[in-house]
């Protein structure tokens, strides 16, 4: 296979402890994140939250600044709009508006009027619409917590089954940690969190698994390889600078591809993207400088060589 670098020799587990500082760092972040989105302080988009969202188009251009100010007259002050912009057209909208005191279908019927009488003169057409209540919105936001938890532990019980139990957690904090920087991140950077950024952290999380793997893999084979003739910490080191061109090959490829999707991908696909890609950045950093380096450190504390 293709190198892009040579033979290395770095010390990656010497510099654990800086690692895990700054782990420590996005762990915090993304805890402060779940538990601001548990108290219903973040930004959630409709699929959690409840509400109503529009896509249509006008037949001429209409300025973004006079549609929402059109909308915000109106009563939906909080309401967010994104203009389209596919295929050369540039007169299309989203209009999101969060979760109100009337009905569902009554908000929907309201924008629709609201946009229609302040360009009487510029045909609006609705392409769809997308209506979930506040009780909908709750379920899904509990039914992505489990989706989320669900997949982490089956990842435990994987690993664990292939390597061994303490090889399992690390590969599990690792991949929590991956999840929990992406949510962080997107708490602080207040993008909306919706089903497609939780799809992207589910996407992360088994991208993150499949990097810390192959590194498991050949910590196993060195360890085989050359049992008795070397200390643990120098074996784990040997197999990370290993498996290094092809980590970084790895994370160069999917990153082409989901970058063109963030520049290119419009609107509707841009966080999704964004998310992918600050998860691909953590998880060929994780898998690099947390799964190995804790499971070093148990190996320490606890003697008992990797199966």
């Amino acid at each position: 296979m293709f190198r892009i670098i040579g033979d290395t020799n770095i010390d990656f587990i010497g510099m654990r402890w800086k690692a895990f500082l700054l782990s420590g760092l996005l762990i915090i972040l993304g805890l402060t994140a779940f538990v601001m989105i548990a108290l219903d302080k973040a930004n959630m988009g409709i699929d959690f939250a409840g509400g109503t969202m529009l896509q249509g188009n006008f037949d001429q251009p209409v300025d973004i600044g006079e549609l929402r100010g059109a909308v915000t007259s109106g009563g939906f002050p909080e309401a967010s709009i994104q203009r389209l912009e596919q295929h050369n057209v540039t007169n299309a909208f989203i209009v999101r508006v969060k979760d109100t005191k009337i009905e569902d279908q009554e908000a929907a019927d309201v924008l629709i009027g609201i946009i229609k009488e302040k360009f009487p003169e510029n045909a609006f057409h609705l392409d769809s619409q997308h209506i979930i209540g506040p009780a909908v919105g709750k379920t899904l936001r509990k039914d992505a917590q489990w989706a989320v938890l669900i997949s982490i532990m089956g990842m435990l019980i994987y690993i664990g089954l292939r390597f061994d139990f303490r090889a399992g957690v690390a590969a599990t904090i690792a991949t929590f940690h991956d999840v929990l920087a992406v949510l962080g991140v997107f708490f602080i950077l207040n993008k909306e969190i919706n089903l497609l950024v939780i799809t992207a952290l589910l996407t992360l999380a088994g991208y993150s698994l499949t990097d810390t793997v192959v590194v498991y893999d050949r910590i196993r084979e060195n360890l085989k390889k050359f049992r008795g003739k070397g200390e643990f910490v120098s074996t784990v080191n040997k197999s990370i600078n290993e498996v290094l061109s092809r980590t970084i090959m790895t994370s160069l490829t999917t990153l082409i591809v989901i970058v063109t999707i963030l520049i290119f991908g419009g609107e509707v696909l841009r966080d999704f993207a964004l998310a992918l890609t600050i998860g691909i950045l953590v998880g060929t950093y994780s898998s690099v400088f947390v799964a190995s380096p804790i499971m070093v450190e148990w190996e320490a504390r606890s003697p008992k060589r990797f199966k």
